[in-house]
């Protein structure tokens, strides 16, 4: 695999806010698919990049996939306290999964929040659906802690998201 981790272009950013909602509709997470209002989030990777780290996997010039680390809070930090590092929007082109590009983006920010001073954990919120995801998530060492899950829209206790954590 010659694929490459690093942080995002900003002439990258809209190829990776189409991969990133492409996969969530693909895999049905959008409760209103095209007209969810989520959706703007997951596009707008410019925003994303000005509070937080959005690293892209890049084979041959190519986007494949990203993910947003959020080192210490801010306003992309949901679930993160203190000293925890987060990880958001991982998404991997529909057309490149299986290659391990999901799990190397989440270990590139396994290995940012390690060398960043202070960090003890690193986060993340997820779907219950996000089957693969959650198998990444637990051969590299992160553990649910149910007592964290949250529902992100007050009023719709349909949609509660997940939350793993990795001591670091």
């Amino acid at each position: 695999m010659d694929i490459v981790i690093r942080q995002a272009e900003p002439g990258e950013y809209e190829t990776l806010g189409e991969i990133t909602a492409q996969a969530y509709l693909a895999d049905g997470l959008l409760d209103f698919a095209g007209s969810d209002w989520y959706l703007g989030e997951l596009k707008d990777v410019a925003e994303r990049a000005a509070h937080a780290q959005v690293l892209v996997a890049v084979e041959n010039g190519r986007v494949l996939g990203g993910v947003t680390f959020v080192p210490s809070g801010g306003p992309l930090s949901e679930v993160a306290g203190p000293s925890e590092s987060e990880i958001r929007m991982l998404a991997v082109a529909p057309a490149a999964r299986g290659r391990g590009i999901g799990e190397a983006l989440v270990r590139a920010c396994i290995d940012r929040s390690r060398a960043m001073d202070g960090r003890t954990g690193l986060v993340l919120s997820t779907q219950d659906s996000m089957r693969s995801a959650h198998r990444i998530y637990e051969r590299l060492g992160f553990v649910r802690v149910p007592e964290r899950d949250w529902h992100p829209l007050p009023g719709d206790d349909d949609l509660l998201l997940l939350t793993y954590e990795l001591t670091l």
